[in-house]
């Protein structure tokens, strides 16, 4: 049911509002959110909600929260801490807020010698190609990257909603979010300027920046793809090598020369300031990429599987450019299957990064990318609490999903139309849900049956025919 708002006195539900009603409502709305973005920009730091509400008028702390939690979700307004610490501020504002770490504290003790070494001067350094004896040595669910410690409180912080729900159901509802963080920060790995301001105004409204080169808004407008892709396949993408590629083609198009998005590439790559030489051969690339991905299938642990896509798919280097990108997308994989907070690679230092995927490369230790993927998702865990408060879960929609689902397949399965049907909806919706659920149930259902179908039939239990079958006799009536 939705909430109410209230504006002037007047309590109106959101879903049931005639036409001009909600169009005044929606322009009150916009008003009330250009004042309280102006509020943000007087106050000039970081603020509580209290010191907000202080600055403005008769608009209850339950609904400027509920406010502030939608824009944060589009990247309006941004916030750090939690809870009754929690912060909010604009975009704009985010050098007002004390850094984040240092290198020398994000890395630990036993990482940070890796990265100084790897800062040394090339010469120094020793070459080295790919190493299919370091991938062999990796047995699935024997063999860990991320400790025990790490890969709990990554489950700890990253499950925001129960796995009852179907796949992608927490990347659909944060996707607005999910876009702008994701494609902002992968790209800003890869030296993109676009800010995170100018990256929302692209992507959400098309606008440009200006002053910036067509290949920094192509890369942007890439992730976009790719990401929608990901989220919106998500319940048919298995870990695979065209999935893989597909991503890379997404990613890739109209940055590399024609021909090269998606495809393993034939001709040699080498790798800016490594002395890592990467193999050739595209069919041993080709090879090489199946084995990665069906090793990485039989992973069970969602943050170990993302993990090691993220390291070796960089680490083989099977397209001619847009490898390190492609990992960075096919890594949140997993994370998306399993409803958990996808991994943004908020606040990672650009450098560091670079340096701890070198690491992997010469020296085949995965430890300093790990704390960077460890220490960076849970940044975004924290980002994206206020979004996982604010999209909320339906607790009668799950508990009523299996029940539901059988009167949909016995209507598709006999073809049920008419009077035939309405009545037996309202026999089996009498005795299978009590009173108090019978409404909002009847409302699921005649929503699902409106909406069937090819795509979100899974789990039904009839076939695709079935469906065109009832729907043609629903037409013809």
């Amino acid at each position: 049911m939705a909430d109410n708002l209230t504006f002037g006195g007047y309590v109106a539900d959101i879903e049931v509002l005639q036409p001009k009603v909600a169009d005044k409502m929606a322009d009150n709305l916009s008003n009330h959110k250009d004042l309280i973005l102006q509020v943000l920009r007087e106050l000039g730091e970081p603020a509580a909600l209290s010191d907000i509400k202080a600055k403005l008028n008769g608009i209850p702390e339950r609904t400027l929260h509920r406010w502030l939690a939608q824009w944060v979700a589009t990247g309006e307004v941004q916030t750090s801490g939690q809870k009754r610490g929690r912060r909010y501020f604009l975009p704009t504002q985010r050098s007002l807020l004390p850094p984040a770490t240092s290198a020398h504290l994000l890395f630990s003790a036993v990482a940070l010698p890796f990265i100084e070494r790897i800062r040394q001067p090339l010469m120094t350094r020793s070459p080295c190609t790919y190493d299919t004896k370091w991938f062999d040595a990796y047995q699935p669910n024997e063999t860990f990257y991320l400790d025990v410690g790490q890969r709990q409180r990554l489950m700890q912080q990253g499950r925001k909603i129960t796995d009852e729900l179907p796949a992608g159901t927490y990347a659909q509802r944060i996707f607005t979010r999910m876009l702008i963080d994701l494609s902002y920060n992968s790209s800003r790995l890869e030296g993109n300027t676009y800010s995170l301001l100018d990256t929302q105004k692209l992507l959400l409204e098309g606008l440009e920046a200006d002053n910036k080169l067509d290949e920094e808004k192509i890369m942007l407008l890439n992730h976009k793809d790719a990401i929608r892709f990901l989220v919106e396949g998500i319940n048919r993408m298995e870990i695979s090598t065209d999935n893989i590629r597909s991503l890379h083609y997404l990613l890739a198009d109209g940055l590399v020369v024609a021909g090269a998005a998606g495809q393993i590439r034939s001709d040699s790559v080498r790798i800016a300031s490594s002395t890592y030489m990467p193999m050739d051969n595209r069919e041993r690339l080709e090879a090489q990429l199946t084995r990665i991905a069906d090793k990485a299938q039989l992973i069970h642990d969602p943050f170990e599987q993302s993990f090691f896509l993220l390291v070796h798919i960089a680490y083989l280097q099977a397209f001619i450019d847009v490898n390190k990108r492609t990992a960075r997308l096919a890594c949140n994989i997993p994370l998306v299957r399993h409803n958990l907070v996808p991994l943004s690679f908020n606040d990672i230092d650009k450098d560091d990064y670079a340096s701890a995927v070198l690491v992997t490369y010469e020296q085949h230790e995965t430890r300093p990318l790990a704390e960077l993927y460890v220490w960076s998702y849970l940044r975004s865990c924290q980002l994206y609490s206020v979004t996982a408060e604010a999209i909320g879960i339906d607790p009668l929609r799950v508990q009523y999903r299996q029940t539901r689902r059988g009167v949909i397949r016995d209507i598709v399965q006999h073809t049920l139309h008419g009077e035939t049907l309405e009545r037996y909806i309202q026999q089996q919706v009498a005795a299978l849900v009590p009173a108090i659920h019978q409404e909002k149930f009847m409302a699921d259902l005649r929503y699902d049956l409106e909406h069937l179908a090819p795509h979100n039939i899974a789990g039904m239990g009839f076939s695709r025919q079935e469906l065109e079958q009832w729907q043609k006799t629903i037409r013809s009536r």
